[in-house]
């Protein structure tokens, strides 16, 4: 038996009348499942409408979940959500919170976004433990666009499961404090560019901190002080958002990562005798501007306004960047940008943002069509594309260290 066949064909219960006993009922759910399972919606549907009315709430809820999931798919929104909506007025059981998540989801599409917001509310209050970010979340974006920012921070933050502090704020304030000591500390005292810049002879020769260790100081702020206030104000603009997309956690390790990817191509292919030395957070800052860019086009996240307008912003700040670095602008490390911003971009592509609603999750229902424990999206197809897409990141920077030893080792 295949995991999506029931243990006997329940398709002759359409032309018998009067009650299903409840083996009959959770077999014509697992036979409709197998058909959504198949694309074949019509024939869940009538399955489907034939359980609903069986005495057990939980079976006819499953039942109008999984109409509602048909006439969605067939392109009924109206009818999907009415099924839905019945489902919720029954008696508690296991599928009234789908129930209300498919609810919210079809008022999201409708424009709702006041009913949404009240039904995803009601998810909330009947979420598993896994599943209560990911809502915060959904209630942290309507309520931005409904205009409450003051629930929407604290939905965001419950999202993150923080007490709304920021790991992007605090990478600034740290980078902010080493770059100024770093301008005014006597370096007889202490010689903090010497040991924290990039020095690429002497991460050739295994000093591998200075690949992060770069972001942290900058051109003294004597003598350049937009250097570091451009590249922070770049890093507040951009570094909250990746943050609400990814988590406090996952924003560090990717800033880690684009961080690196910048360093590493300013270490492989900026080989002239004058560019032994950088600093600056710019590589790293251009890794958040890919990511956000690959992110954007490629997953679609539902963001508040303000990011949506940062976003939009960023494809025309690159280019600009990017042409003045190579026309205008003297002693800055192109590489390390374009770097980063390769790194990011990649990233982007690889990683949905798993802290906000996409395009794609808000068309997908929250669980397993009723009678089959086979997701109808997922697997392990792209869990598989994910890990084969960061090995080959691996290989770059590998590529990229081994052509910088022997440039400077």
């Amino acid at each position: 038996m295949t995991p999506n066949q029931p243990a006997f064909d329940a398709s002759g219960l359409l032309t018998q009348s009067g009650p299903l006993t409840h083996d009959t009922a959770q077999a014509a759910l697992a036979q409709a499942a197998a058909h959504m399972a198949n694309a074949d919606f019509v024939d869940a549907a009538r399955l489907y409408q034939r359980v609903i009315g069986f005495n057990d709430a939980g079976v006819t809820a499953a039942a109008m979940v999984g109409l509602g999931e048909a006439l969605h798919r067939l392109d009924d929104d109206q009818a999907a959500l009415a099924e839905w909506e019945a489902a919720t007025k029954l008696a508690e059981n296991e599928h009234t919170y789908a129930a209300w998540r498919n609810v919210a989801a079809a008022r999201v599409r409708a424009g709702d976004l006041r009913g949404a917001l009240n039904a995803y509310r009601e998810a909330d209050r009947r979420a598993p433990r896994d599943d209560r970010a990911e809502i915060a979340s959904r209630m942290g974006w309507l309520s931005k666009e409904l205009g409450d920012s003051r629930a929407s921070g604290r939905y965001f933050s419950q999202a993150r499961g923080d007490a709304g502090f920021s790991f992007a704020l605090g990478v600034i304030a740290v980078t902010v404090v080493v770059s100024l000591a770093a301008s005014f500390v006597p370096p007889e005292r202490i010689d903090l560019y010497g040991i924290l810049a990039l020095d690429k002879v002497a991460l050739a020769g295994g000093e591998l901190y200075r690949l992060w260790s770069v972001a942290l100081v900058h051109a003294p702020i004597q003598q350049m002080p937009l250097h570091l206030i451009f590249n922070m104000l770049l890093l507040y603009q951009t570094g909250p958002i990746v943050e609400r997309m990814y988590g406090r956690f996952s924003f560090l390790v990717l800033y880690l990562v684009v961080c690196a990817g910048g360093t590493l191509a300013s270490f492989a292919i900026g080989t002239s005798p004058d560019s032994q030395y950088a600093v600056g957070a710019s590589g790293a800052v251009f890794g958040m501007f890919g990511l956000l860019i690959a992110a954007e086009f490629v997953h679609r996240p539902a963001l508040d306004r303000q990011s949506r307008g940062v976003m939009g912003q960023l494809v025309g700040l690159v280019i600009l960047n990017l042409v003045l670095g190579f026309t205008v602008l003297g002693n800055v490390d192109n590489w390390a940008h374009i770097g980063g911003l390769i790194t990011g971009l990649w990233l982007g592509v690889l990683l949905a943002p798993t802290k906000v609603p996409t395009l794609r999750s808000m068309w997908r229902r929250p669980g397993p069509v009723p009678g089959t424990t086979v997701p109808v999206f997922g697997g392990g197809g792209t869990v598989a594309l994910r890990a084969a897409g960061l090995v080959a990141l691996g290989a770059f920077f590998a590529l990229l260290w081994s052509m910088g030893v022997a440039a400077w080792g």
